[in-house]
């Protein structure tokens, strides 16, 4: 069983750095919680797991290749130490119907395991392709409810954001025999030092991104496998941003992943290691009832 702590964290100096293209969609956030008065308010988000007393087979079973390589167990972001030529391979925004299904197939395709950071908003509406990502032995991490601009919203709204965002792929998942990793990437790279420290605090791992392919431009599926190939080959190694719901992703991504087979790299699977004896601390946004005076 998960311990669930409050987390109240003072402000600190906001930070925003620019990232995805995608259009903001801030819809929802008024019936969130309200900041209270001498700060932010925050509480469990997770119901506790019943205890479970077998572990489903995954769909496929891990397979290796030329390509595959080491599986690296973190607990914070400062566990991610890549070797020269080792990537890590990432999709932001999913799941998306007649995308990520393909996406999938081409993993299995060479061997190697990759990390979605799925929308709440996409979990929920297509919750058998999340558990499908799950059970065929990839990681699945958070990424917001609706792909917000956490920078441009209050903190309590942007914790809102992160837990509703949380919640919804973790109950997606339920039943795919592997639960919501502790993985979160911020929407457009966009964080304040507020946010990014409470969820460290909240023993939550933020994804940040070394080599952006900007799969999200117009362009030829040949111009994205170019570009990133050679943003890697100029740092040797890194985390690289995909996306899941772009058709010229689907199509470039076996050629590309050729490629760096061919060029000597490896693909490493990231996965959460426990930080102790009961799991992570969570971020949370739902304040308890007051007390009654006596």
């Amino acid at each position: 069983m998960r311990s669930l702590r409050a987390l109240v964290v003072t402000g600190l100096v906001a930070v925003a750095m620019a990232g995805c293209a995608k259009p903001i969609a801030q819809h929802d956030l008024a019936a969130g919680p309200v900041a209270a008065k001498d700060g932010i308010v925050t509480a469990s988000a997770y119901r506790a797991p019943p205890p479970r007393m077998s572990q489903p087979m995954p769909d496929r079973i891990f397979k290796g290749g030329a390509l595959a390589g080491r599986t690296l167990q973190i607990a914070s972001t400062a566990d991610i130490v890549l070797k020269p030529r080792e990537v890590v391979l990432t999709f932001d925004d999913g799941p998306r119907a007649g995308k990520t299904p393909a996406i999938l197939d081409t993993l299995d395709s060479f061997g190697v395991k990759a990390t979605f950071l799925m929308l709440g908003s996409a979990a929920r509406a297509n919750p058998q392709l999340a558990r499908q990502v799950a059970r065929r032995g990839h990681t699945v991490g958070s990424h917001t409810y609706d792909h917000v601009d956490l920078g441009k919203l209050s903190r309590q709204q942007a914790i809102a954001e992160i837990v509703r965002g949380e919640t919804a792929v973790s109950e997606a998942l339920e039943g795919a025999g592997a639960g919501l990793s502790p993985f979160f990437r911020f929407p457009y790279l966009s964080e304040t030092g507020f946010l990014r420290t409470s969820l460290l605090q909240g023993d939550i791992v933020v994804l940040d991104v070394d080599i952006d392919s900007k799969d999200y431009y117009r362009d030829s599926p040949e111009t994205v496998a170019a570009r990133t190939l050679a943003r890697l080959d100029a740092r040797g190694s890194g985390i690289i941003l995909f996306h899941d719901i772009h058709q010229r992703t689907v199509d470039m991504l076996p050629a590309f992943l050729a490629e760096l087979e061919a060029r000597g790299y490896s693909v490493v699977r990231l996965a959460p290691r426990s930080t102790g004896l009961f799991g992570r601390s969570v971020i949370t946004a739902e304040a308890p009832p007051p007390l009654e005076s006596p």
